[in-house]
């Protein structure tokens, strides 16, 4: 979501600011700006508020400006609280421009914050709940330092921040805070310190890194930096372990992280699987699950499994449900801002609430499995980014290995939950006797098969961008899947609303009958999803209805299915996998592709997709 960039040292601070915004750019923004202090206090300040150009005609107005300091801090933001103006641009100020501040998050009792301050004379200029922060430090600010005024704002706000915070008095500092929004401290030695919301943006400069958890603030001065808790004990932080694969967030030649992305799952689903499959024994070795004696013997006791997560990664989580399903194993997935209020019942003693995130940071998936651990369920992560917060709260977990993912619209993390669900799969089938050694080597070789198949969908891309190009003007798309291919279905509908903007549903195919094939016609086309499986016969019955009413029709499926070559001249081949559980993790290649090359198709950048943040770290 937002992003955040401080720096304070011994050099002109203006170009590293934007630097690290530059590294946070794709989390999403709508506005940029920045503050910089100079040693007598004075401020400069620079804002945009353009939507996805907001970074790129920032940078245009601060190289014209000198904004001399070797202190200040930046911000890309995502609208929670007013549009996307300068007005409601961050960083914001006090009243008397004394303080100004940085945040992430949403500040839940801001209509109440906004009367007290208004009822003591405290003019609030903009539509936001960031700008109440500044003027709550600012009124218990007389006669104290920051420091002080920053712990008893604190207190009374009810929600979630990051926040970053300078001020006229006090100019060799910064004060850092967090309450659930992630925020991090980069030592670069030289009394020199950068702060940020994402690692991405600290490691150009330091591998040394720690991190505020909830409730604590960071007091930074060329002298050092402090910790302490919100009520003022004193702090002692040990250097964090962080990924540090900034060589994937080059382009490499290609037009597009997307694309780019699209392009290292191969390598990707191959590292998932390193080390993990032992072929002979027809097992997987899964380290993250064998973290002591006592979650292995929770383990062996779970037979029920409640997913929860958001977006792209519920989809997998979805898919996942099925194949823990298969096994004989009750489960079910739910969305994680639901699962907090649906009122699920279950024996926590006997399930395992398994949160899937690529960031790790996702608010209400945290929050759900806050919930889970609270009512005492056996709480397990899939998660991307090592060291987030869900890694640190889950009772155990597995690393998903896709690296660092820039693009917005998910892609290679959608395939690698995949794949380490199809291996919890097989680790719960094996060790309970729910899947035969036979089954569970065919299993392996198809995912160590997998990468070369997936280049082979890869190859095929100027046939999808041509199908692509041919639709590119089309309004609406309806996506049918049955089965494991339901999932995909909906997450291949998603990739198109996120990335091209045009309107998409996922359906299962049965329901089509239910509903939607109201819509059809001639302008209405359907994507389908008809690898030859088990159930391959009643999709194509659902296709054929389709075809019946006229609807231009595409139609992704395995290499040994001709069923369709008469239909439609749009027909995307796959390779075909002998167990049909894994064709998500091909045929979702080819929609991915689809949906990138609408976007390109429709004049859009698929690597900013307006409204959209890489991460949602608040609810």
């Amino acid at each position: 979501m937002c992003g955040i960039v401080g720096f304070l040292g011994k050099r002109q601070v203006k170009e590293h600011l934007l630097q690290g915004l530059r590294k946070l750019e794709y989390r999403g923004y709508e506005s940029a700006g920045l503050v910089v202090m100079t040693a007598n206090g004075d401020f400069s300040v620079a804002k945009a508020a353009t939507g996805v150009e907001s970074l790129r005609d920032l940078c245009l107005k601060v190289d014209a400006l000198e904004m001399p300091g070797m202190i200040g801090i930046a911000h890309t933001r995502w609208p929670t609280h007013g549009g996307a103006t300068e007005n409601n641009c961050h960083p914001h100020s006090s009243c008397d421009g004394s303080i100004w501040l940085v945040h992430n998050g949403v500040v839940e009792n801001f209509q109440e914050l906004r009367k007290m301050l208004v009822d003591k004379g405290h003019k609030i200029i903009s539509e936001t709940d960031t700008e109440l922060v500044a003027h709550l430090i600012e009124e218990e600010m007389k006669g104290v330092n920051l420091e002080t005024a920053v712990r008893a704002a604190l207190p009374k706000i009810v929600g979630s921040f990051a926040l970053a915070i300078i001020c006229r008095a006090e100019p060799d500092k910064i004060i850092i805070a967090r309450r659930t929004s992630p925020l991090l401290i980069g030592h670069i030695g030289a009394n020199e310190f950068i702060i940020a919301s994402d690692s991405v943006a600290i490691l150009p400069y330091t591998k040394e890194i720690y991190e505020l958890h909830d409730d604590e603030l960071g007091i930074i001065t060329s002298a050092g930096c402090e910790y302490k808790t919100f009520n003022g004990d004193e702090l002692f932080k040990k250097m964090i372990d962080v990924d540090t694969e900034l060589g994937e967030v080059d382009k490499l030649g290609f037009p597009h992280m997307m694309l780019k992305e699209i392009f290292e799952q191969p390598d990707v689903i191959a590292t998932v699987c390193r080390g993990r499959l032992l072929a002979d024994a027809g097992k997987v070795k899964l380290g993250g699950l064998e973290k002591n004696q006592d979650v292995a013997a929770r383990l062996r006791e779970i037979d029920r499994v409640i997913v929860v997560a958001c977006g792209t990664a519920y989809y997998a989580g979805l898919l996942g449900s099925y194949l823990f399903n298969r096994i004989g194993i009750q489960a079910e997935a739910h969305l994680a801002s639901e699962f907090l209020y649906s009122q699920v019942v279950y024996d926590p003693r006997r399930t395992m609430v398994l949160a899937v995130s690529q960031s790790g940071e996702t608010a209400d998936t945290i929050r759900a499995l806050e919930e889970a651990k609270m009512r005492g369920a056996l709480a397990v992560g899939i998660v991307n980014r090592v060291g987030s917060r869900m890694t640190r709260m889950d009772d155990c977990g597995i690393y998903t290995r896709a690296g660092f993912e820039i693009g917005v619209a998910s892609t290679k993390a959608f395939t690698s939950q995949l794949s380490v669900l199809a291996m919890m799969m097989l680790y719960f089938g094996r060790e309970r006797g729910k899947m035969a050694l036979g089954e569970g080597q065919l299993l392996i070789a198809e995912l160590l098969k997998m990468p070369d198949k997936m280049k082979k969908v890869l190859a095929k891309v100027a046939e999808i961008e041509k199908i692509a190009q041919r639709f590119s003007q089309a309004k609406n798309f309806l996506y049918l899947g049955r089965g494991y291919s339901y999932p995909v279905a909906l997450e291949g509908a998603l990739k198109l609303k996120e990335v091209s903007y045009v309107h998409a549903e996922g359906y299962a195919s049965g329901e089509m009958k239910h509903g939607p094939i109201a819509m059809l016609d001639e302008n209405f086309p359907v994507v389908a999803i008809a690898p030859r499986d088990s159930i391959f016969d009643k999709t194509k019955s659902n296709i054929m209805e389709v075809a019946a009413r006229r609807a231009p029709l595409v139609v992704v499926t395995t290499e040994d299915c001709d069923d369709f070559d008469q239909m439609t001249e749009f027909v995307i081949k796959v390779p075909t996998v002998e167990m049909g559980c894994l064709s998500p993790l091909l045929t979702v290649v080819a929609l991915q592709l689809f949906a990138y090359y609408m976007a390109v198709a429709r004049g859009l950048n698929p690597d900013k997709p307006r409204n959209l943040a890489k991460s949602v770290t608040v609810e």
